[in-house]
């Protein structure tokens, strides 16, 4: 059960990436994430989703300062993260984890597992020689591997395995928050399910704090207590997970939700269909959404919207909410 203290709170949160233009001087910004705001209770998971390339992962990596912000704040127990100097954001990090997508890329091939799980114990002089055998046991066993895995390498294990040497790395430091990103999706989907119960379990057992970023509502459901929907950089719905399921009101999230395969043919949605993509650069105004959204209005490509509270902490950054 959550807690009514927040542990995290990003205001604002800006990341643009610059690009070249032919035959000129200027660079155009991309604008990544362009001025998210959300918290996070302690012992809360809150579920970000969006399609690939909505400024999701971005974000994750910006709260960790693992890629630096443009503009806005990051508040880790009423600290700004993005005010530490390098020394003061080392000491930071045991508090702050990553689980990264890819459980083979993230892993160095050459480091033997208890290598990788206890480094990070050594580098922050927690634990050292025996007492950090020790601990890497203790850890391995605590993510459902053998204390013996210690000696093997990345590969000689599967992709489960590996996400578990993964998690077992994050959770070495004994952190409050861990930002999850994509952790399951290269995984088969009988695998997922064991993960995501993992996660779930050392949520639990260790309080910690999630944000779990992923594109798959169906497992940001399973996972997650609030769920934040991102496009294009911004944020436009944000509710309980219930909430937001049992009355979705931002179009783009209803979209979402038709989306998800349904077995039985009875309960599929015949909801109106989704535009075609469009270059978002070209967007010089309105509401981002507005040239794929069925429900486009004038005031849309006039006016960008507000995230506003429609009840129950439910937001959303619509013109028309029905």
């Amino acid at each position: 059960m959550a807690h009514n203290e927040y542990l995290l709170q990003v205001r604002d949160l800006t990341k643009y990436f610059y690009r070249q233009r032919f035959f000129s001087s200027d660079r155009e910004p991309i604008r990544a994430v362009d001025g998210i705001t959300f918290s996070i209770r302690k012992g809360e998971t809150l579920g970000l989703v969006g399609e690939s390339g909505c400024g999701k992962t971005t974000a994750g990596k910006a709260i960790l300062r693992l890629i630096e912000p443009t503009s806005g704040q990051v508040l880790f127990k009423e600290g700004n993260i993005l005010d530490l100097n390098r020394e003061d954001l080392r000491r930071l990090r045991p508090h702050m984890q990553f689980i990264f997508q890819d459980p083979y890329e993230s892993l160095n091939p050459r480091m033997r597992v208890g290598e990788i799980v206890g480094e990070g114990l050594e580098v922050h002089r927690i634990a050292q020689g025996k007492d950090k055998a020790d601990r890497v046991s203790e850890i391995l066993e605590k993510v459902g591997l053998h204390p013996g895995d210690a000696i093997r390498y990345p590969h000689e294990f599967s992709g489960g395995q590996r996400q578990r040497i993964g998690i077992a790395r994050a959770i070495s430091l004994n952190p409050q928050l861990i930002v999850a990103d994509e952790p399951v999706s290269a995984l088969d989907v009988s695998i997922q399910a064991q993960i995501l119960n993992l996660l779930m379990d050392l949520r639990d057992q260790l309080g910690l704090t999630y944000l779990f970023i992923s594109h798959d509502l169906r497992i940001v459901k399973h996972i997650s207590d609030r769920i934040a929907v991102m496009y294009l950089g911004k944020m436009v719905e944000m509710a309980n997970g219930e909430d937001l399921f049992r009355r979705p009101l931002h179009p783009y999230t209803q979209i979402l939700l038709q989306a998800i395969p349904k077995l039985d043919p009875s309960k599929r949605s015949q909801g109106a269909p989704l535009r075609e993509e469009f270059c978002p650069h070209d967007l010089k105004k309105g509401c981002l959404f507005q040239p794929r959204c069925p429900h486009s209005k004038e005031k849309c490509q006039m006016e960008e919207p507000l995230l506003l509270d429609h009840g129950e902490e439910h937001l959303v950054g619509c013109h028309f909410v029905s």
